[in-house]
């Protein structure tokens, strides 16, 4: 696309700030540099629950991006779990930030598999500290090239201070969604991780099973949990024995099972 094409976008997306219509600027503007087939933009705080700023979804496939994500399967997101440490405000393709065995882990092949996405890349816009805006770029044909990343990259100063100012208000967004109830249900699907097993996995099985579920592998978690290797895998052994389950499908079934009691 022209550069005059580029600037005529920036312009419709400048004098759409504060308005309905922002986000779709903003969208179309990305989509003048890199062609991509869904935008979702989804605020992050804490644990609480994802707000859907804006996607463009059709009615078919809302319900797998936004609908299902929002019900808890979001805790085990890459996405979801960078925001909230935080990273570095940028530009990252999911696999960059994703554990090393997210795409053998059984997230991705029970749930974003579903999607049939070829590639999710995001930026991520700090407004305030704690508080996180992933605007999210999908393709369902090919991965983004180098090329289209670093020209991405340039958008960046332009994405970075027009996010910042439209949701400006984005903790005060939370507090409003909070207030009417809808947020509790972060916090209680984030303490199904404490409460995954409960009675019959110990402390440490227990952050073990959490990490598989995110997709770590057996020599990631030993690192993160200062243990061997070995030893971990004599605790999923252990998990799998007391909860009578023989797969990590299964125990992504049975966390989700938790997630539904707790919501």
């Amino acid at each position: 696309m022209s550069i005059e094409r580029q600037f005529e976008q920036i312009g419709r997306m400048i004098a759409a700030e504060g308005l309905p219509e922002f986000p779709r600027c903003l969208a179309d503007f990305l989509r003048s540099i890199a062609h991509h087939d869904f935008t979702v933009i989804f605020g992050y705080r804490g644990t609480a629950r994802p707000l859907d700023l804006y996607d463009d979804f059709p009615r078919s496939k809302h319900a797998i991006f936004v609908t299902d994500y929002q019900a808890g399967p979001y805790l085990l997101d890459p996405f979801y779990l960078a925001a909230t440490r935080p990273v570095a405000a940028g530009l990252y393709r999911l696999r960059d930030l994703a554990p090393d065995r997210f795409y053998q882990g059984e997230y991705f092949r029970s749930y974003y598999a579903r999607t049939g996405l070829a590639e999710e890349i995001g930026f991520f816009v700090e407004t305030e500290p704690g508080a996180m805006i992933v605007l999210s770029l999908m393709r369902s044909d090919k991965v983004f090239s180098a090329r289209e990343i670093a020209t991405l990259r340039t958008a960046w100063p332009v994405v970075e201070a027009a996010v910042r100012r439209h949701w400006n208000d984005l903790s005060a967004r939370f507090d409003t969604t909070d207030a009417r109830g809808a947020g509790t249900a972060g916090p209680q699907i984030e303490r199904s991780f404490q409460r995954f097993g409960e009675g019959l996995l110990t402390p440490r099985e227990r952050e073990v099973a959490e990490y598989t579920l995110k997709g770590y592998s057996a020599e990631a978690i030993s690192q993160i949990l200062n243990i061997s290797s070995g030893t971990v895998r004599i605790h999923r052994r252990n998990i799998y024995a007391k909860l009578g389950i023989g797969s990590q499908g299964e125990l992504f079934a049975r966390f989700i099972d938790t997630l539904v009691k707790a919501s």
